[in-house]
């Protein structure tokens, strides 16, 4: 589908991969990039040539950003705002409470010392695969497959204007290429100074936020409340449902 310019304070960029133009605000031909943690300073959103044009399929929209950001909160508010969410957390979590194979795999590769009741200790795994690069990778080989399956199912059968699914390694796994649209929750500067301090294994595979920032359609620093969090929120659901993203 095609994408029509927006307005000066905010250009979307022709490809994700590429640099993102420098948004303008009317009074300076200073470019800077928009913050939007409060109404205030939320970006203007671009016309669509027909509010009333059809939405084919579902728009599908990847929320990212670091640990402790408020990506959940964010998914909960698209929900709110009418959208079909899911989380990679919570089908990793089924995957690895309830599918046999993947049992039996995690059996077969560290034993019954992961295994509690016969299920798998989320816990002992994660104390093993955070502590060895090497186990972690394995581990995302075993289930990634698996993730993209239930996801895809889980998208042909909505039948909405609009999907979102939480992702905290969609940059690091490729998975950006999947979806239409990518919002960047991240937090305030002085907050991902103090995680870099004491990152673990997987924190420090993640993306700086300055990059998830650059390459995202949209972006929340979410230094403000729950409140604003949400309006940022409406704003997206109503520009994507309108345009067909």
């Amino acid at each position: 589908m095609s994408r029509r310019r927006r307005p000066a304070r905010w250009r979307r960029p022709t490809s994700r991969r590429r640099s993102r133009t420098r948004p303008r605000r009317p009074s300076s031909s200073r470019s800077r990039r928009p913050r939007l943690p409060s109404p205030a300073t939320a970006p203007q959103r671009r016309i669509p040539s027909s509010s009333s044009s059809p939405v084919s399929r579902p728009v599908t929209v990847a929320i990212t950003g670091g640990i402790g950001a408020g990506k959940t909160e964010a998914l909960r508010a698209f929900a709110r705002h009418g959208a079909a969410v899911a989380s990679s957390d919570e089908i990793v979590h089924r995957l690895l409470a309830e599918d046999p194979e993947v049992l039996e795999a995690v059996r077969g590769r560290w034993g019954d010392d992961v295994i509690d009741d016969g299920r798998i200790d989320r816990s002992r795994v994660a104390a093993r695969v955070f502590a060895d690069r090497a186990e972690l990778q394995w581990l995302e080989g075993l289930l990634h497959p698996r993730v993209v399956r239930e996801y895809e199912a889980w998208k042909a059968e909505q039948t909405g204007a609009l999907t979102v699914v939480e992702i905290p390694l969609l940059y690091e796994t490729g998975a950006d290429k999947r979806f239409d649209r990518v919002v960047a929750i991240t937090a305030p500067p002085e907050v991902r100074a103090e995680r870099r301090a004491s990152m673990n294994e997987r924190e420090a595979r993640l993306l700086p936020d300055e990059e998830k920032r650059a390459r995202a359609d949209y972006v929340f620093v979410n230094e403000g409340s729950l409140q604003e969090l949400d309006r940022f929120v409406a704003q997206v659901v109503k520009e994507l449902t309108r345009s067909g993203g």
